[in-house]
């Protein structure tokens, strides 16, 4: 029997390998630099624990969560395998044993988390231990691109060139993007030995549902599954509070985590799911990625998350163990506005930002796919597959129709408007409800201007998810939320190529309630964008947020949209000290360009009733320089002085040469002009 055969079987009790694991196994022991994407519960970590029992020397593995570590770590001591952990949990009595371990040559693996590399001393301290190989756990964590950076993943590169080891680089969820972000990151761009070992879990049944009551859908889903271990996913820490004690009530053994709970009290947690059969765990995505619990029977979403790659790592936390598992995602009107939010708010660069939204894009339209949601998953993989016959479109198919005409209509209402206005807006002109936005837009005007009154506004928002889902419309960061059309529209729009949409969702989306939101729809970017200035400023300066203008104060400039700093002015919350400190900064967001420089003499004017008298003398001024025929010597009046005059209104030619920066000469020049003015202005 091969080493490798025999140290599986006696080691771990494995009679054979997984598909896949083996030449995983062999290309790590042989000390190749390694990649390896395979599905949650494929066995990814045997593919660098086996390795590491193979030759002599210490195996390295860096995992992002602490209670993921501690759980391989008993798992491996359980089975006979001398390995440690080096974490901020570790007591010192311990940190003491990981350490003699390692001085005595009879540790084989050690895991540590990436933050560690920051510390001094660390590559010296992995070094004198006699580290031969480093495995990276959840490598999509050293993506910037993927949707669980970890900044300390970046060291892990330089550390495999400092040691000279080989790395393996192990994840369940990478796009194409993603993946080639890990090969620069890790291995300086050098291509390892890539496995690509498949994305599907057939186990797992997937399901989409448009919100319609959604504690009350939980709960029915939960009820289903009674006595089964499951995981809900909420996008809020009070979500998973009030959602839990709903369940308890219920009757479920259920409980809330989230990153807000004390750490006793997290893992406390944590054990009880480990140890408890039937527990129900209402979480924020926190949870889950260091349970390796096999048989969790059940995930649910309360809210959308926040890509495909986070679902899917999600929702494959069930099911470990190879047998059935349920899954269930709801998502609405709102979960799409909280995610678009988060992504404007953040402070990613305008490319990041731009890609997060076409991963939700993709997300979207696996939400509404019109067929097999298995064959619409694996493809944003890469992959190719058949009806699975086992999801909630195979087992229903939905509702379809042709919705060429109506995609072609908001498309042409997009292209009209110059791609420069959100769903709100459009769907506005579509209905033919002229808002003072429309009037002033002159969209009223506009040939698509009421031509898609057959469909409400709620079918319509369901109509424009559809199309982002599709990757036909695009929402642009830089525009506070304005779609642009995609080259896959192009050809829809020219009524080459036809677009079936489910009438189902449009359905539900018409009947759902409303929920208030603090913004209309079309403002809602804009105030994303705003809160992220707000954030930035306040960070800067090290004060919280609403010292630099609270929400309410966000939410009119959102509204009113003002266009110059006197308008700024006019913003509830906004005086003049914070108009001098903030104003440029915040209407350059508004304004989507840097505002017009104006003159400190005329900024500190602005919102107050001067300021137009200060522009009417100015350009009075302006027009008199070199006389009224155009051929005098050159004379000037500094804006300080523009300002004296606005503020102190003289009314004779004595008291205009009497202010500071005139005299007779510039009186004689601009007096007539300026009296007049200054007249006219009561």
């Amino acid at each position: 029997m091969p080493p490798h055969q025999e140290l599986l079987s006696r080691v771990f009790g494995f009679s054979g390998f997984r598909p896949g694991q083996e030449e995983i196994v062999a290309a790590v022991a042989a000390g190749r630099d390694v990649l390896a994407i395979m599905p949650t519960g494929g066995g990814k970590s045997l593919c660098y624990q086996l390795p590491a029992l193979m030759a002599p020397g210490v195996t390295v593995v860096f995992s992002p969560l602490i209670a993921l570590m501690r759980d391989q770590v008993r798992a491996l001591r359980a089975a006979g395998v001398a390995a440690g952990a080096l974490t901020s949990a570790n007591t010192a009595d311990e940190t003491a044993e990981v350490l003699a371990a390692l001085d005595q040559g009879r540790l084989r693996l050690l895991y540590m988390a990436p933050e560690r590399l920051a510390a001094v001393g660390t590559v010296q301290f992995l070094r004198r231990i006699g580290t031969r190989r480093i495995a990276v756990d959840e490598a999509h964590c050293v993506s910037q691109w993927g949707h669980d950076f970890r900044p300390d993943y970046l060291r892990i590169g330089a550390l495999r060139r400092a040691l000279g080891v080989p790395l393996a680089a192990f994840t369940a969820t990478a796009d194409a993007e993603t993946r080639a972000e890990i090969v620069a990151r890790l291995f300086d761009g050098r291509a390892p030995a890539t496995f690509l070992r498949g994305f599907d879990r057939p186990n797992l049944r997937l399901a989409f549902a448009v919100k319609d009551q959604p504690r009350r859908q939980i709960l029915d889903f939960a009820a289903a599954r009674r006595g089964q271990s499951g995981i809900v996913y909420c996008a809020t820490r009070a979500r998973t509070e009030s959602l839990a004690a709903a369940l308890a009530e219920a009757g479920h053994p259920a409980c809330a985590y989230h990153g807000g709970m004390e750490a006793d009290d997290r893992r406390a947690v944590e054990a009880r799911f480990q140890r408890e059969d039937g527990l129900v765990v209402v979480a924020t995505v926190a949870f889950g990625m260091g349970i390796d619990k096999p048989d969790i029977r059940w995930v649910a979403h309360a809210a959308l998350p926040k890509s495909i790659e986070a679902y899917w790592q999600e929702v494959g936390r069930a099911g470990r163990d190879g047998a059935p598992a349920g899954t269930l995602t709801l998502y609405g009107a709102e979960d799409i506005r909280f995610r678009r939010a988060q992504i404007d708010e953040g402070a990613a660069p305008p490319e990041r930002k731009a890609a997060d939204h076409a991963r939700l894009n993709a997300l979207l339209g696996l939400a509404e796919a019109v067929s097999c949601r298995r064959q619409r998953l694996l493809a944003y993989f890469g992959e190719t597959a058949e009806p699975c016959g086992a999801c909630d479109l195979c087992d229903a198919p939905p509702e379809l129709f042709d919705g060429t005409e109506a995609v072609r209509k908001a498309l042409s209402a997009i292209l009209r408007t110059g791609e420069r206005f959100g769903a709100g807006h459009l769907t506005d002109i579509l209905t033919g409800t002229a808002t003072d936005r429309v009037r002033a837009c002159g969209h009223d005007a506009l040939p698509t201007f009421g031509v898609g009154r057959d469909l409400s506004r709620a079918a319509w928002a369901a109509v424009f998810r559809q199309m982002m889902g599709r990757d036909l419309v695009r929402p642009d960061p830089a525009l506070h939320g304005a779609l642009w059309l995609t080259e896959a529209a192009r050809p829809v729009l020219r009524g080459e190529v036809p677009v079936t949409l489910r009438r189902d969702t449009i359905r539900k989306a018409a009947t759902a309630p409303v929920v208030r939101a603090l913004v209309s729809e079309e403002d809602a970017p804009l105030l994303s964008a705003l809160k992220a200035k707000r954030r930035a400023i306040a960070e800067a300066q090290g004060v919280p947020a609403y010292v630099v203008f609270p929400d309410r104060t966000l939410i009119e400039m959102a509204e009113r949209r003002p266009r110059t700093l006197d308008e700024m002015a006019g913003v509830s919350g906004v005086g003049a000290k914070k108009l001098e400190s903030y104003g440029r900064a915040f209407l350059e967001v508004i304004l989507g360009a840097p505002p017009p420089e104006l003159h400190p003499a005329r900024r500190g004017l602005a919102g107050r009733a001067e300021a137009a008298l200060f522009d009417r003398l100015a350009a009075a001024e302006a027009a008199l320089r070199r006389g009224e025929d155009g051929t005098g010597r050159p004379l000037s009046c500094p804006p300080a002085t523009l300002r004296r005059i606005a503020e102190r209104r003289p009314r004779t030619p004595e008291a205009l040469a009497a202010i500071p920066g005139m005299g007779p000469r510039k009186a004689e020049r601009f007096g007539a002009a300026f009296l007049a003015l200054l007249a006219d202005s009561g």
